[in-house]
């Protein structure tokens, strides 16, 4: 058994599906965390988490962040290599109402500062564009009303925009994929304050792996589950989502999700839109 002083165990994660599909394992309570007599839920969107973390020196014990995010706050947390949504073949993209042929001027609506979506369009583009930051489950009306001349999208709307009306204009996996060289696209990681101690943070790695296998040999109760926090999208798009965000990359990213984040962080670091150089320490 894992020593640790603190009973409760706090556990902040997003209402996004794939989300609420990997913890469903600890939520139902079938996955018990050594050391501690309960764990304490706290759910709430990327961003909010991103800005608590980063603008209020927030502590909590495990957390949902965006890569981008984690690179304000590596000298506080580990970075699990469970967890992890990372895009292979699919990832963030920008729409419009009708087809851009640029993003030069154009208003784009991006879900929030410290999104990994965000610093992925930053560097793919270069910038040169007006960024209105809102929720991300508000940006496809905002293109559609024209309140943004684009958005960029990430959840269940990559799948659904085509129902909305809306046109692709940039597909931020094919950058990637042409400049990472095969590498998996960071998006999202799930991490542990260095406050615990690397033995417990190690022991809450693998509780989060056997809640990914859990929920995994219980598909439809656990999908039934990460229903409840879907925002769009049929049962069969939300089964697609959940499959395309907790994969075999999400149980253990491998060396070559390890080496996707060092290199996003050099790139990040390379344009400046990072605050330091980031070296991520693994759990």
């Amino acid at each position: 058994m894992v020593a640790c002083a603190l009973a409760v165990l706090r556990i902040a994660h997003t209402p996004d599906p794939d989300d609420a599909y990997m913890f469903y394992g600890i939520v139902s309570g079938a996955v018990r965390i050594p050391g501690f007599d309960r764990v304490e839920h706290i759910v709430e969107d990327i961003e909010t988490l991103n800005r608590r973390l980063v603008e209020e020196g927030w502590e909590v014990e495990v957390t949902a962040a965006s890569a981008h995010a984690f690179a304000y706050i590596a000298e506080r947390y580990y970075m699990m290599v469970a967890g992890a949504s990372m895009g292979e073949g699919y990832g963030p993209i920008v729409v419009s109402r009708r087809p851009l042929r640029s993003l030069e001027g154009a208003k784009v609506a991006v879900p929030g500062r410290y999104t990994t979506a965000r610093l992925l369009l930053r560097l793919a583009t270069g910038g040169g564009y007006q960024e209105i930051f809102a929720r991300f489950d508000r940006i496809p009306d905002m293109v559609l009303r024209g309140e943004a001349d684009a958005g960029l999208l990430i959840h269940e709307a990559q799948l659904t925009y085509r129902e909305m009306g809306l046109v692709k204009v940039i597909d931020l996996w094919e950058w990637w994929s042409n400049t990472a060289k095969g590498l998996p696209m960071p998006l999202g990681v799930d991490i542990v304050s260095k406050r615990l101690g690397l033995e417990t943070a190690q022991a809450l790695r693998k509780a989060l792996q056997e809640s990914i296998r859990y929920a995994w040999n219980r598909h439809t109760e656990a999908l039934e589950y990460a229903s409840r926090f879907a925002r769009s999208g049929t049962r069969e798009q939300l089964d697609k989502f959940v499959r395309m965000y907790v994969n075999e990359r999400t149980l253990d990213m491998g060396p070559e999700g390890r080496q996707a984040h060092i290199l996003l962080y050099q790139m990040a670091w390379d344009e400046k839109l990072i605050p330091e150089p980031v070296e991520p320490e693994f759990v």
